[in-house]
């Protein structure tokens, strides 16, 4: 198995993992999706873990799903069931992981990237980021949790027009908390991580189960997102 998941950790509570496909702008494959979808699996199950800071390699942070796959999809139909039941797995994985998750945007985050940051807890920016849902014109968006952060007004318009928004835009929209220079992204994502470790694990997990309890969003199927 090709290495697309760069694991740091867990140290004094945090663990980092990296996206790590910057050749392809770190798409999302089946791979890469179940890889991540088994790692917090079992940072989840890890009582040494408090919190979990996900970023990209590269200049961007998740291009989407890698939609190469779905062209082999279309010729070959169980890999496309395994493509799907990939998607449903990882959505759930990372929406519903127990404790925070820290996305450090250190670049575009488009369509499933995009989808991939908004499902994280907390966003921090560097000023290179936007965000934008390019599939608008041929498939499928994801909405719920876009719609759980920004509410309806925002969600509506970013997944119907697809149009791009920049940091300084993010920001006023609340899709991110901070905005920082591309080269203090690292240490301004590892000091909120380290406030977040400093809280008892199970205040942690008690918060977070809130937290998606009050969302009220069903991870069933990708499409129904």
């Amino acid at each position: 198995m090709t290495v697309m998941l760069r694991i740091d950790g867990p140290w004094d509570g945090i663990a980092t993992l990296t996206l790590d496909r910057p050749e392809r702008k770190n798409a999302l494959s089946v791979e890469l999706r179940d890889r991540l979808a088994d790692v917090l699996d079992a940072l989840g199950a890890d009582p040494a873990v408090r919190t979990v800071v996900l970023t990209g390699a590269g200049d961007v942070f998740c291009a989407g799903f890698d939609l190469k796959e779905f062209e082999v999809a279309v010729e070959d139909p169980e890999f496309g069931e395994r493509l799907w039941a990939s998607s449903d797995r990882y959505h759930r994985a990372v929406f519903t992981f127990p404790l925070p998750i820290v996305a450090a945007l250190n670049g575009p985050a488009i369509a499933g990237g995009f989808d991939l940051a908004v499902m994280c807890d907390l966003r921090i920016a560097a000023e290179t980021v936007t965000f934008s849902h390019p599939e608008v014109t041929f498939g499928d968006v994801v909405y719920s949790p876009l719609h759980d952060l920004v509410g309806a007004g925002v969600a509506r318009d970013l997944c119907f027009t697809g149009r791009k928004v920049d940091a300084a835009e993010a920001a006023r929209l609340h899709l991110v908390s901070r905005v920082v220079p591309a080269a203090d992204l690292p240490a301004a994502a590892a000091e909120t991580a380290r406030q977040i470790a400093r809280v008892p694990r199970d205040l942690l997990l008690r918060t977070k189960a809130k937290a998606v309890r009050r969302s009220r969003i069903t991870v069933e199927g990708t499409l129904d997102l």
